[in-house]
């Protein structure tokens, strides 16, 4: 059983959103409410007055540069001349209480002129459109990218089989339990004291420097587990606001908790993306060719769009051997809600894409798609799409032969011939890839720190954020393997910028790598320690033959041992600390096939996998339902077959809310299903029970050769249940989320 279980279960484990100290304050922010505008009056003088209302600030309150944004500071803590989309924050209250918040933010007199706004990623780059930012060079264009691998176009005029088309994803919203929140205080001594929900506590210490003008290493940031994250809090959300709060009431906590309207309105969303896809074979199904142009809606703000775009550029090949390709990305900036990070960062889009021609291409060659992805799957050694040779490990075809062997797969037709009456039943396999860490070019490193406590017992201060993925309860198992010790006698610290060593974010299928691997280094040093200092307990002058046993250390050859909490004992407190750090190994010689980018690209390592889909399509309503569902995955060694398995079930049933339920609605750059009644997420009621295989293979640089796994479940089902509806109503899908009118369209062109 996962360390953190039972508190979980129990309802004992405390997340941000659950901490209110005493006498704490309550701060909220008023929202734009139009999606592009020019602020003519802004009054909380109203505000000020209202009983219980501690401050009423706008951007003449606020220090520092007033921006925000990880890579560009574009973002504004508080808007002060325009407002860029509806979530744009304009005014910050701070009340005795969430009743006196509430009635001060409704007596602000906020008035604005509406302007023009650009709703399409593809039209904002016209030379006619409303700009988001006047005055830049580029007009609304964020970040362009070009990666070439041989001569692309003069390979697709010479193949034999050239197919392509548009292919659109949507936004999509996070939709985790705990909502954005957080409490802060300056306290006496100067130091900025933050308990927040987030996925990069030691990044955000300099996100909030940098917008307030403060010095981030007076910023002490906290992050308890956190309520789900999927990347929606990799980023500030309440943060910079919080500590503005906290700099004008010294001394107090103030305590900030978005509602769940507000963080649809707000919040960050997956990137809008539209792809242009060409790719050509020869007559026998080889890939030779591919042409793929990305554009990626950031909305009006930076955050890491044109690292996800980046990204996406570098997935836009699939896991295929394609001797030549061209991929360009174009990311613009829209007044649509602002785009960041989530869970497949930029590969979702690109794998809908590849799968979706890979589909295309089977179909006209007459081919089986499985076959087709297997003859092309990229072997150890080969370069990939933007010119990486594949690292040992790369088993996309050990998957893709897995779920080829799967009896929905073998048995395909007499499961489709037993569909009950009015239904028709498809089956969709297609193949997926997900780059490990940040890249080149930004330092993916990570510090771990061990304590054995005076009790014997051991404490790890974890320095990446747990959002549910289970990554405090696999290091406790990991320190306790490598030290020979029960799970039981390890403590998880969650992450505090003052105890605990800095590791980056727990983000990018990154954490177990860098921080596991930090960690073994711990172990090591600890029971390297442990082994000296018994030698001089038991009179042994041979510390290497000493071995750690469950609560103490023996001696083999005498059959002595000396209790942990003996040693802990008249051991220091430094003298009990062990402190090792790692930082993951990069392509050594980059190809020349993406000049542009110098953060994030190219990758080393990748996961890999194939998914199943059987689908369900009602010929009278149009409704389809996913019934059964495999995925296989290879990522290194399982350690917990059960972590695997919640990671992957976790990372489908997204998938699949984005194949058949999830949809915005946004329309000039409102959304309309602004909240969870009119935004349709999967229910248990509505996916199948997951089956899941990983492949045991072994990643010699991997903590116990573990690779990271996270992100890679997400990729298959969209595309999957696109093959399965062209295979049971002979849809074929070129967007997401499929909608019934879609099938009952295609069924009506079948019959007709």
């Amino acid at each position: 059983m996962r360390i953190d279980a039972l508190d979980k279960a129990c309802g004992r484990e405390r997340y941000a959103v659950d901490e209110t100290p005493p006498d704490c304050l309550w701060a909220g922010a008023l929202r734009a409410g139009i999606p592009h505008g020019r602020i003519t009056g802004l009054d909380v003088a109203l505000a000020r007055r209202t009983p219980g209302v501690v401050a009423a600030l706008t951007r003449a309150d606020v220090p520092g540069t007033n921006r925000q944004g990880i890579v560009r500071k574009d973002q504004p803590v508080l808007c002060g001349e325009r407002v860029r989309h509806c979530g744009d924050p304009v005014a910050l209250v701070v009340a005795e209480s969430r009743e006196a918040l509430a009635e001060g933010l409704s007596r602000i007199r906020l008035s604005l002129e509406p302007l023009p706004g650009v709703f399409d990623p593809l039209q904002a780059l016209s030379p006619d459109a409303p700009l988001v930012h006047p005055g830049r060079e580029e007009g609304n264009l964020l970040a362009r990218g070009l990666m070439e691998k041989g001569d692309a176009p003069a390979a697709l005029a010479q193949c034999a089989v050239v197919v392509g088309g548009r292919f659109h994803t949507p936004m999509q919203e996070h939709a985790f339990l705990e909502p954005p929140s957080g409490l802060a205080r300056l306290a006496p001594s100067g130091v900025l004291d933050m308990v927040a929900s987030t996925q990069a506590p030691f990044r955000d210490r300099f996100e909030i420097g940098q917008a307030l003008g403060l010095d981030p290493l007076r910023i002490r940031v906290r992050a308890p587990y956190l309520g789900g994250g999927f990347g929606g809090k990799d980023g500030a959300t309440v943060q910079c606001l919080l500590a503005l709060a906290a700099l004008r009431v010294p001394g107090r906590w103030v305590k900030m908790v978005w509602s769940r309207e507000e963080t649809f309105l707000a919040g960050y969303k997956r990137h809008g993306a539209v792809m242009d896809i060409r790719l050509g074979a020869d007559a026998d199904g080889a890939l030779r060719a591919l042409c793929c142009t990305m554009h990626f809606d950031a909305g009006p703000y930076a955050h890491l769009s044109a690292e996800i775009m980046a990204l996406g550029m570098e997935h836009a090949a699939g896991p295929y051997r394609v001797p030549n390709t061209r991929i360009e990305g174009l990311c613009a900036y829209t007044n649509n809600p602002v785009g960041g990070a989530f869970r497949g960062f930029g590969v979702v889009q690109a794998t809908f894409a590849v799968e979706r021609a890979m589909d295309l291409l089977a179909g006209r060659l007459g081919r089986d798609p499985a076959g087709l992805r297997l003859q092309n799957a990229l072997l150890a050694g080969e370069e990939n799409g933007v010119g990486v040779p594949a690292e040992p490990g790369t088993d996309v075809a050990a998957c893709l032969r897995a779920a080829m062997d799967h009896p929905l797969w073998a048995g395909r037709e007499a499961w489709k011939k037993a569909a009950p009456p009015d239904v028709r039943r498809g089956v969709g396999l297609t193949a997926m890839q997900n780059a490990m860490g940040y890249g080149r070019g930004l330092s993916d490193h990570a510090a771990a720190k061990l304590e054995l406590t005076r009790q014997g017992t051991f404490r790890i201060f974890n320095s990446v954020p747990d959002m549910g993925q289970g990554n405090a309860a696999a290091f406790a198992a990991m320190a306790a393997k490598a030290l020979n010790q029960p799970e039981t006698a390890f403590a998880c610290r969650q992450p505090d910028t003052r105890l605990c060593p800095p590791a980056g974010s727990s983000s990018a299928s990154r954490t177990t790598y860098t921080f596991g691997n930090a960690l073994l280094g711990a172990c090591r040093a600890m029971a390297a320690k442990l082994r000296h200092r018994a030698a001089l307990a038991l009179l042994c002058d041979e510390p290497d033959r000493l071995v750690l046993v469950p609560g103490a250390v023996s001696d083999p050859a005498t059959g002595r041992a000396v209790p942990l909490a003996v040693l802990a004992g008249f051991l220091t407190r430094d003298d009990r600390i062990c402190i090792d750090q790692h930082a993951m190994a990069v392509v050594e010689n980059p190809p020349d096939t993406g000049r542009e980018f110098r953060i994030g690209f190219p990758h080393r390592f990748y996961s890999y996998g194939a998914c199943l889909c059987g689908v369900e399509a009602d010929v009278l309503t149009g409704r389809v339902r996913l019934v059964r569902c495999f995925l296989t995955v290879a990522c290194g060694r399982t350690f917990s077959l059960a972590g695997v398995e919640q990671q992957l079930q976790g990372a489908a049933a997204q998938g699949a809310g984005l194949a058949l339920f999830e949809d915005l609605a946004v329309e000039d750059g409102r959304i309309r299903a602004g909240d969870m009644s009119a935004y349709l997420i999967p229910t248990a009621v509505d996916l199948p029970d997951t089956d899941c295989l990983a492949l045991n293979d072994d990643e010699p640089t991997g903590p116990m050769g573990l690779k990271g796994m996270g992100e890679i479940g997400i990729h298959g089902p969209g595309p999957a249940v696109a093959q399965a509806l062209k295979d049971a109503v002979g849809l074929c899908a070129t967007r997401l989320p499929v909608s019934p009118q879609e099938v009952l369209a295609a069924l009506e062109d079948a019959i007709s």
